[in-house]
């Protein structure tokens, strides 16, 4: 058993017996990992967090052999991202990019570029007017940087650039050129618009993504595509989406 500290994001929560939490957290120098707090529930000031979804903290944990449950001993608040807990889309968001991480990313497989595009992500939600911009450069930067991204370089059949039209094969998991359109007779068009918003977003870090205008037509089959994409290879659509999606519904009605 080995003691080790280090950063982490809280990726949920759930009570454990009577006294106690199970907290799943996706952290800087170890990825994802589970964590037991004893008695936290009946001696809350035990901890210096109340270990909230998508808080940012340090922890200190007893790295158990054998077992993917290991103890925590302290848990160190450095960020609430209170600011952010006062917008519902906010929130929406925060919830999605860490329910986004704990069912992509493998436990216990570090990962610093993934933690560091969640934590500046999180940090950007507090001040930006525009949401839902953070959570798409979130998602397409995060499947990248995680190796779970669909294949926008060129055709996933034949691996030739594509110069013309091309479609997108969620069965195949990328882009289709014209020659190998029969490979899935399923596979849906695919603006070029999208497809150059998607590949700068990957290639491209989070302040320069910042400034990227997005078309809203390209948005929309942007989302389209991505959401199709998880939903077919997660065999599930993750619950903060449908959030996101319900809220996106409400709002476009509201403004008609």
């Amino acid at each position: 058993m080995s003691i080790d500290k280090t950063e982490a994001l809280v990726l949920r929560k759930r009570d454990f017996r009577e006294t106690s939490l199970i907290v799943d957290f996706f952290t800087r120098d170890f990825g994802k990992v589970s964590g037991l707090l004893k008695g936290i529930r009946t001696e809350p000031k035990k901890f210096a967090s109340t270990l909230e979804p998508f808080s940012y903290n340090e922890i200190i944990f007893y790295r158990k052999r054998n077992t993917s449950l290991h103890l925590v001993s302290q848990a160190d608040a450095r960020n609430n991202f209170d600011r952010a807990r006062q917008n519902i889309v906010k929130i929406t968001i925060g919830s999605f990019m860490m329910e986004l991480l704990s069912v992509v990313m493998p436990q216990e497989e570090k990962n610093e570029e993934v933690f560091a595009l969640s934590l500046a992500c999180l940090n950007e939600l507090e001040s930006t007017y525009y949401p839902d911009k953070i959570g798409t450069i979130f998602k397409i930067k995060m499947l990248s940087l995680s190796g779970f991204k669909p294949h926008f370089d060129s055709c996933v059949i034949c691996a030739n650039r594509i110069l013309g039209e091309a479609k997108f094969s969620l069965s195949l998991g990328g882009l289709l050129c014209s020659r190998c359109f029969h490979k899935d007779q399923t596979a849906r068009t695919i603006f070029r618009g999208t497809i150059a918003t998607i590949l700068h977003i990957e290639k491209n870090d989070l302040k320069t993504n910042l400034s990227l205008g997005m078309n809203p037509q390209i948005k929309r089959e942007l989302e389209s595509i991505l959401n199709a994409f998880l939903n077919f290879h997660l065999e599930r659509e993750l619950k903060s989406q449908k959030v996101m999606d319900r809220l996106e519904d409400f709002n476009t009605v509201n403004v008609r």
